[in-house]
């Protein structure tokens, strides 16, 4: 029996919609190409067989890695809990640090779903592990690859 893995609703609908690309794009076309290179003849000798076939079965592989992922997803959809100052995965916190004064910006995410360009960082990361349970107005130490830095909590958003 394997645990669940947090994921937000968007993370959710991104691997579905890959997956929904895979099956009904991805595939009839692997299918295809390899009907075609087939239809060349001699297949020890046929670049375009050997290629198709090694892409089929990155695109079986990534098919069956997908649903196992959504298979074992607990879904959190933070727009569906009462508004708190609370930080907890799904949440988007507003953070200052302290030292430069800059502002800055992440939802907790899933593992998959961490994107640090896009603001995302997985419940797992040391910034998230020491933001998760603290709420406005606290002030968190993060030890990060530069050194330490300090944060307060501005805001908890739950969207």
């Amino acid at each position: 029996m394997s645990n669940k893995v947090p994921m937000t609703t968007a993370g959710v609908a991104k691997l579905r919609a890959e997956l929904h690309e895979l099956k009904t794009v991805a595939r009839p076309q692997i299918i295809a190409a390899i009907a075609e290179a087939r239809a060349h003849g001699d297949l020890k000798e046929n670049a375009e067989y050997h290629a198709a076939r090694e892409q089929q079965s990155f695109t079986e592989g990534r098919i069956a890695e997908i649903e196992s992922k959504l298979a074992n997803a607990q879904i959190i959809d933070v727009t569906t809990l009462p508004p708190s100052d609370k930080v907890i995965f799904g949440a988007t916190v507003l953070l200052l640090e302290e030292d430069s004064e800059e502002e800055k910006r992440y939802q907790i995410v899933g593992e998959d779903e961490a994107d640090i360009k896009a603001g995302k960082i997985s419940f797992g990361s040391p910034i998230a592990r020491a933001l998760i349970g603290k709420v406005v107005g606290d002030v968190v130490d993060v030890h990060t690859p530069g050194g330490l830095k300090t944060y307060e909590i501005i805001d908890v958003l739950y969207k």
